[in-house]
């Protein structure tokens, strides 16, 4: 019986752990392979490869982000090869199970929850006596009844071999982020998390998945990310993981998903004193301050401990912080959501996102939706439209303040200029983000691509309309910026050049013939510095930590001869005395 496992990955990049813990368990009795797509490929494509491989069975593992494709293949698949047995799993099938086999007729059967056990008993019903009724955790096809079998006991992580040793991996290891847990299941109880449907947390041996990791780091593996709920519940397990991370990482780089308001102070002081700058990543789901949504939720959460860990790690200067919020909850309307943004932006983060509420099935929320008056999306991925304190124009303003948060904070590409411009020309972060969103979508732009020197002009025209303060400082910043968002000198610069060329040779002339104690120059001359280095007039000065000062100064970027050097910037105070100040 040939077994075909697949999914549709948001991304290239992405890789499927479901379908390898399944082949993993199931691989030793019957020939399976693993096929993944993204959730762009063409239906034709994917259903045209499936069929050249003739299977007699396909397991589709389902989520949120690939459900309504997913859908489409089946039905496609189900024309032309009528006889193969389609099968699906994964969270997005687990709950509601009498609703998607009524929805897709095409679909066979449905393996809910922990798939490993459930689906190799499948496979050995549907390769012999075919009785179906004895599949725990299943659902079938009876002529025209849907039968939904008991659930099954959940599986000892301990007896499921490692979906991380396929030689058909090993090509792409370096290549693709690799998925992997360490436990499975949250000791938390947030209404609107599938997570929280499952009561207790399981655990694997910690032997075997240091072992697991040592053979993909061996492999060429470049990103790990952990899938664990919360990768710090369990102090101990999480302490000899970091531990044994750091001694071993080799350049690998590991994200996780944290609970930051339970963070242990000494591993905090552990993680400072020791962790390699850039190996790992955090990801911390604040999702509200607001105290009464968060009861509601049945979410706790410290927030000034919350607070006080991310700021300690922020200090350290060695692992980026990635911080989420939900938009939409229970009784947080557009002002109080406002608060939130502000309350968690305070703290710098590396990224700040903003999603929006997903009425799961399964979740607690969505079974009380009607509590808090919400209509959402018939189809995955669910999100609202709307409840009883926030209306769909208030989502609609939102949509237009995420939008700009991508593109100009959490790609870092004007990190001068927004400092400057939240901090003294508008009233708050949410409010700058929130009024050139509005402004990004009244004139069409987010219609139309843009390149780097696009979003420089943009932001400019903005900032034209609205009126500042201080416009020159905030195009000094901009300029920096602009400057610094290249590996290479930029060939053309996209305000209007107003210092002469003379003037500019003048300068360049001055750092060659060492003039100023510039370390950096010391080995270029004058042909040099024409080649990689750009000079600009600008009407402060940078101090230590990115302080301005108010006297005019000249700009200096330096672009490294080596690949992959980031550019090294100098603000040289005018007129031109003494040593300059280094701001690399």
């Amino acid at each position: 019986m040939k077994v075909i496992v697949a999914t549709l990955n948001a991304k290239y990049i992405h890789t499927s752990l479901a379908l390898r813990l399944l082949k993993a368990y199931s691989g030793q009795e019957f020939d399976i392979d693993m096929a993944e797509y993204t959730i762009k490929d063409p239906v034709l494509n994917i259903v045209s490869d499936l069929f050249k491989r003739k299977p007699d069975v396909i397991g589709f593992s389902c989520y949120i982000w690939n459900m309504e494709e997913t859908i489409k293949v089946v039905n496609m698949l189900k024309k032309i090869m009528p006889e193969t047995a389609i099968v699906l799993g994964g969270p997005e099938v687990s709950y509601d199970t009498a609703y998607w086999m009524d929805r897709i007729k095409n679909v066979d059967f449905i393996v809910m929850g922990d798939g490993e056990e459930t689906f190799h008993h499948l496979l050995q019903e549907l390769s012999g006596d075919r009785k179906f009724h004895y599949v725990f955790g299943a659902a079938y096809r009876n002529g025209d009844e849907v039968v939904i079998n008991p659930p099954r006991p959940k599986s000892d992580l301990n007896s499921l071999p490692s979906p991380h040793r396929f030689p058909e991996d090993l090509p792409n290891l370096g290549k693709r982020i690799i998925y992997f847990e360490t436990s499975r299941g949250c000791p938390f109880n947030c209404q609107f998390c599938l997570s929280s449907i499952e009561v207790g947390v399981r655990y694997y041996d910690i032997e075997r998945v240091k072992s697991d990791i040592t053979y993909l780091i061996d492999n060429g593996a470049k990103t790990i990310k952990f899938l664990d709920r919360t990768f710090n519940i369990n102090r101990s397990y999480a302490m000899e993981m970091f531990e044994f991370l750091i001694q071993n990482h080799r350049g690998c780089v590991f994200q996780f998903e944290i609970t930051a308001d339970i963070m242990r102070p000494e591993v905090l002081d552990y993680l400072a004193e020791n962790a390699p700058p850039g190996i790992f990543r955090f990801e911390i789901g604040v999702q509200s301050t607001n105290d009464p949504t968060n009861e509601l939720v049945k979410r706790r959460q410290n927030f000034t401990k919350l607070t006080r860990t991310v700021m300690k790690i922020k200090d350290s200067g060695k692992i980026d912080q990635h911080l989420d919020l939900i938009a939409g909850l229970p009784e947080e309307d557009y002002a109080t959501f406002r608060k939130t943004f502000n309350d968690v932006f305070a703290m710098r983060p590396e990224e700040l996102q903003l999603g929006f509420l997903k009425m799961l099935r399964g979740t607690g929320l969505r079974n009380e939706a009607a509590k808090y008056n919400y209509i959402y999306m018939d189809n995955a991925p669910y999100e609202i439209l709307g409840n009883d304190v926030m209306s769909f124009s208030d989502i609609v303003r939102l949509k237009r303040l995420e939008d700009v948060l991508e593109k100009y904070w959490n790609d870092h590409r004007m990190d001068h200029t927004v400092e400057y411009l939240i901090t003294s020309e508008f009233d708050s972060p949410f409010d700058f983000f929130q009024e050139f969103g509005d402004f990004w979508e009244e004139r069409g732009w987010q219609r139309i691509g843009h390149q780097l020197e696009d979003l420089f002009t943009r932001l400019n025209d903005f900032l034209s309309e609205r009126g500042l303060q201080n416009p020159d400082i905030v195009l000094g910043l901009m300029k920096l910026d602009y400057f610094l968002g290249h590996k290479y000198k930029p060939r053309k610069v996209w305000w209007e050049e107003r210092m002469s060329k003379d003037r500019r040779n003048s300068y360049v002339k001055g750092l060659a013939d060492g003039e100023l104690a510039l370390p950096s120059y010391s080995n270029l001359d004058e042909r040099e510095l024409q080649k990689f280095a750009v000079v600009e007039e600008i009407p402060f000065t940078l101090g230590e930590g990115r302080e301005l000062k108010p006297n005019h100064s000249l700009l200096v970027v330096l672009y490294q001869q080596e690949e992959d050097e980031r550019p090294s910037y100098y603000s040289i105070p005018l007129p031109i005395k003494g040593d300059a100040v280094l701001t690399n």
